[in-house]
């Protein structure tokens, strides 16, 4: 199969891409995303047939958030949509005439990242997504792991911490809850309520106060030194450290590859996710280490892994 379509469903836009076997994106088109289910699937038919009436493609593969059947064709389950058991396969098709493929967006990007990007070279893969959430992906010898009903890799909604931090989920404790952009911010807006003589440039990026503190304002101060906002890049390759060192012990892959919003900081967070790796890694003096990668697609991975499995069928 040659040319194919991948579409990312944002929280504020959908991309449309035409794709090719090389992972390239020669053609694409951006909507805003409606606040309707009904509207976000008129935006995706627009969004795809502005980009074919350019450039034909033989399928489309659309990554979307939230819980995908085993048949890649029903949306069991989206927080941000409000979709619940949505035909979204059945819906497109009808309307552009095209096969289609549905899959989690987590999952789109670490096959994105494991075709094209850092996890070239690979067969055993396990990635995750540091955004306001935090997502997964996992390649086993080359194939995408979905589990027997195609919601495997929900790593975000893993209970690290018993009667922990109340999840968006409903449940406590989750993973994404400490290792996330929003666990960022409230970990420097904390230590600046509590040290604010400590958080003078972070403070000074905002209003001057803990709760006017952004994500781009931790990112921005911690490049300059900011101990504070240092020490909240800490705090969450910390816990993300540790979490990568218990999923070594469920898959052993041999690389882990950190994208999202927050690993775009590189080496700021990646050096210390690796440090925290290396000491939570039961047996780590005794066992080979899976490498802990930074992923190179960036906000193209979940559009160009939708488009190649599209291109998988």
């Amino acid at each position: 199969m040659g040319l194919t379509i991948g579409v990312d469903i944002g929280g504020t836009k959908i991309a449309a891409g035409v794709v090719d076997e090389e992972g390239s994106i020669i053609e694409t088109s951006t909507v805003p995303t409606p606040g309707t289910p009904e509207g976000v699937v008129d935006a995706i038919c627009a969004a795809v047939q502005e980009v074919t009436s350019a450039t034909p493609a033989e399928a489309v593969g659309i990554g979307a958030a939230g819980y995908v059947d085993d048949k890649r064709a029903t949306v069991l389950f989206a927080p941000n949509v409000n979709w619940r058991f949505e035909a979204l396969k059945d819906k497109v098709e009808q309307r552009i005439g095209l096969p289609v493929v549905v899959e989690n967006d987590a999952n789109a990007a670490a096959w994105g990242e494991y075709r094209f990007g850092a996890g070239q070279g690979h067969d055993d893969v396990v990635c995750i997504t540091l955004g306001t959430g935090l997502g997964g992906g996992v390649i086993i010898g080359g194939r995408l792991h979905r589990g027997r009903f195609g919601v495997a890799a929900e790593f975000g909604h893993i209970r690290v911490v018993p009667d922990g931090l109340l999840c968006g989920c409903g449940s406590q404790g989750c993973w994404e809850q400490y290792a996330s952009g929003r666990a960022l911010v409230r970990y420097a807006r904390q230590r600046a309520a509590a040290t604010p003589e400590s958080a003078a440039k972070l403070l000074a990026l905002g209003d001057g106060t803990p709760e006017g503190v952004q994500g781009r304002h931790v990112s921005e101060a911690a490049r300059q030194g900011d101990p504070v906002a240092v020490d909240s890049f800490r705090e969450l390759a910390r816990w993300a450290g540790s979490g990568l060192a218990d999923l070594a012990s469920l898959f052993d892959p041999s690389a882990f590859i950190v994208g999202g919003g927050v690993s775009d900081e590189g080496d700021l967070v990646l050096d210390p996710i690796r440090k925290s790796f290396r000491r939570w890694l039961v047996g780590s003096q005794w066992r080979p280490h899976a490498q802990v990668l930074a992923a190179q697609l960036g906000g193209r991975a979940g559009l160009v892994g939708a488009a190649d499995l599209a291109r998988q069928g």
